[in-house]
């Protein structure tokens, strides 16, 4: 791709050695969230990339971040908050990199995010989890494949 095709972003965002932690397979109702993200309040957990999903089933799926240091304490204090919740497992996956790339008017530029899932794929990344919004679009990779997401993101990518 020349640099004319690639896509003008404002950077991409990386994050390292993150844990993602899942209370998964949990029945869907009001205050889900509100019980997972007030413990980790209360034991002054910061959270990164939060998503949740709900299945066919009307399971919910939440997962989220922390670093790797405070994975031992965050699933010691959410396993009885997943247990009263009655979902069905809570896990964890680590290393895992959260990478982000923004810019401008997201909103008003399609195609940006098959750009970027297909640069993924075609650097044989596989995303792990997806969150956007106006001006972002951030992914969960295995942290393994961190330096292969970079390089695949900037070589379709304008990136200053």
């Amino acid at each position: 791709m020349t640099m004319q095709q690639r896509i003008k972003v404002g950077g991409i965002l990386e994050t390292r050695d993150l844990c993602l932690v899942g209370v998964m397979s949990a029945p869907d109702r009001p205050g889900l969230a509100a019980a997972i993200f007030s413990k980790l309040s209360a034991e002054h957990v910061n959270v990164q990339f939060i998503v949740q999903s709900v299945d066919l089933n009307g399971d919910s799926h939440v997962q989220f971040c922390v670093t790797v240091e405070d994975m031992e304490r965050v699933k010691q204090s959410l396993a009885p908050v997943a247990e009263a919740l009655a979902a069905r497992k809570l896990i964890t996956r680590q290393p895992v990199s959260h990478i982000s790339v923004f810019g401008p008017d997201f909103r008003q530029r399609p195609g940006i995010a098959g750009t970027v899932f297909g640069a993924l794929a075609k650097a044989g990344v596989n995303i792990l989890a997806v969150s956007t919004s106006i001006s972002t679009i951030s992914c969960l990779v295995d942290g393994h494949d961190h330096d292969a997401a970079v390089a695949g993101l900037r070589s379709v990518m304008d990136v200053p």
